[in-house]
């Protein structure tokens, strides 16, 4: 079965790219922004991992990280931050809240599939590492 993947990006032909690249593996949703991203999470939709641009209108990238990460719901979905700029400060933020990776635009697809890849893989050992630890540890 496929893994569902959230793309959240304000420029719609950066959406349809990620999308195209995207979806010949996963099953891809995609949103404008943080605002549409949360109200679609709210439905009771859940992905597998969430790509996201940093610099969105309503909800931005950093508000939309920092709501996720600390959520009981959410806390636990890989984020791949795929940005228009870059900073060592941006970098360092990213790592603060756990996000998977961090893309600049323009990217290399073959990179973001790989980021993907990993991103699901790391999620998928740590759920069956939890699985396997029994409750008193």
């Amino acid at each position: 079965m496929k893994k569902n993947i959230l793309i959240i990006d304000d420029s719609k032909p950066i959406r349809y790219l990620l999308e195209t690249i995207v979806s010949k593996y996963y099953n891809v949703v995609t949103a404008s922004d943080g605002f549409e991203a949360m109200y679609w999470l709210s439905q009771g939709n859940k992905p597998d991992i969430i790509i996201s641009d940093l610099q969105m209108p309503n909800i931005d990238g950093w508000d939309l990280i920092r709501n996720l990460t600390s959520s009981g719901i959410y806390g636990d979905i890989p984020i791949i931050v795929l940005s228009g700029s870059y900073s060592e400060d941006m970098k360092g933020k990213c790592e603060e809240f756990g996000v998977a990776a961090f893309l600049v635009k323009p990217f290399n697809p073959t990179r973001l599939m790989d980021a993907i890849r990993q991103a699901l893989a790391t999620k998928d050992d740590n759920a069956l590492i939890k699985q396997f630890t029994p409750k008193n540890s």
